[in-house]
């Protein structure tokens, strides 16, 4: 038995690193109608050599950053084209260099890439045996502190050793469908079968929002069927929108707000399974302790309790969750974080009961995993933080963002880290 459990975690030589390079086109779209108007005016105006050495120049500078530039600059021009008279003709030159005009590029990544969660990838084929497939979420930041989301994929092999797939240069968004009958808020997100992993990116619709923190599982029905889900906070730097993510492929992601009285605040975490015919969710809604809700629908949830308290000094701020449940056969492993003096976030460790999981059978009385001398500089400085981990062959495998701006991974033996967990008597 390891008395000291942070002398039991390997941090793994893999880094997930920000990269200024890959970029989505965005629309640009002034609110001003008027100003629509002048602009697509401006650009009409042009003789059709000047329109066409123009949209020449924009191809040769931007052509190798866009998988599909035109059909890109085709989209944003369909989004203006209620602001030119039916009768007016436009050739297709036209048409692109209008588009141009109302496109922005956006590095997604730029500023930070960091939260990440992860789970065993749908597809296990063609894999050496005792390997699995994994897919990373990650929380992506740019200009304007706005965050989405993004993907990596890897294979852990049967030694726990991990890498990760090179990514795509490009970065792209999905096809987006709203679903007025439910809510402005629920849409769909379809991605196209052609595009790798790393290129598919979620980036926010609504006005203002910002991706936080996806925490994703693999949850499994009681049928059988598997699902992932992910819990997100939609964040305008004023309203918290929590919103639950729904996808069977990773192609095509349904989006749906969660409702209920329990519904508010950040952090959920759903977990694997029903437990005694309910959905069991973690949660935090109110900035310190951690809870725990218990609902018949997956979609609401109007009852929380408190799961745990700060007790220990490196979490007298806060504590929370940092992902979904690992269910092991000594009980539910969660992952928490807690905030202690001067803001140092580390992540902890409890065992739940899996009859019960609103009782905690053991829990670590030190940090698992604190930021060292090179996690601890960054956009928010001393901070680990994981959004969800997996357990292969018996060993933790832990993503986890460093200071709000890389990624890395730790790995600890499951054994280890509950033999080190000190028992609580609830009788």
């Amino acid at each position: 038995m390891t008395t000291d459990i942070q002398q039991a975690v390997k941090r793994e030589n893999v880094k997930l690193i920000r990269d200024t390079s890959r970029v989505i086109a965005r629309t640009l779209i002034p609110e001003d109608i008027s100003f629509i108007k002048r602009i697509i005016d401006r650009v009409l105006r042009l003789s059709e050599i000047e329109a066409q050495e123009l949209i020449e120049q924009i191809k040769l500078g931007y052509k190798n950053r866009h998988k599909d530039l035109a059909g890109i600059l085709q989209s944003h021009f369909n989004q203006v084209s209620k602001y030119i008279p039916p009768s007016m003709p436009i050739t297709s030159t036209q048409r692109m260099l209008v588009g141009a005009y109302f496109t922005m590029e956006y590095s997604i990544e730029s500023a930070a890439l960091f939260n990440p969660s992860i789970v065993p990838h749908p597809d296990q084929s063609n894999l050496a045996e005792g390997s699995l497939r994994f897919i990373l979420s990650l929380r992506a930041t740019g200009e304007g502190h706005i965050s989405s989301l993004v993907f990596r994929s890897g294979v852990v092999d049967i030694n726990n050793s991990i890498s990760i797939d090179e990514k795509s240069k490009y970065a792209e968004t999905p096809e987006i469908r709203r679903d007025v009958l439910i809510g402005e808020s629920d849409y769909t997100f379809q991605f196209r079968p052609d595009q790798d992993i790393s290129e598919r990116v979620i980036f926010p619709v609504l006005k203002n929002e910002s991706i936080e923190d996806a925490r994703f599982v693999r949850f499994v029905d009681e049928n059988g069927d598997v699902t992932y889900y992910a819990t997100y906070t939609a964040f305008d730097r004023f309203t918290i929108l929590p919103q639950l993510i729904r996808t069977k492929d990773f192609l095509t992601f349904n989006i749906i707000t969660l409702k209920g009285r329990a519904i508010q605040d950040k952090g959920m975490a759903l977990f694997p399974r029903k437990i005694n015919g309910k959905y069991f969710m973690l949660s935090r809604q109110d900035g310190e302790n951690n809870r725990i809700m218990v609902s018949e629908s997956i979609h609401l949830w109007d009852k929380t309790e408190i799961l745990q308290e700060p007790i220990d000094t490196w979490e007298f701020n806060k504590i929370g969750n940092c992902g979904s449940p690992i269910e092991t056969s000594k009980g539910w492993l969660v992952l928490t974080h807690g905030v202690g003096p001067m803001r140092q976030y580390s992540i902890g460790a409890i065992l739940l009961d899996l009859a019960n999981p609103k009782k905690i059978v053991a829990r670590l009385e030190k940090p698992l995993l604190m930021a060292n001398k090179e996690e601890r500089e960054g956009y928010v400085p001393n901070v680990v933080y994981s959004c969800g981990s997996l357990i292969h062959r018996n060993t933790l495998i832990i993503p986890y963002g460093m200071s709000d701006i890389t990624s890395g991974i730790a790995i600890v033996d499951v054994n280890e880290l509950i033999n080190c967990m000190k028992l609580l008597n609830n009788s």
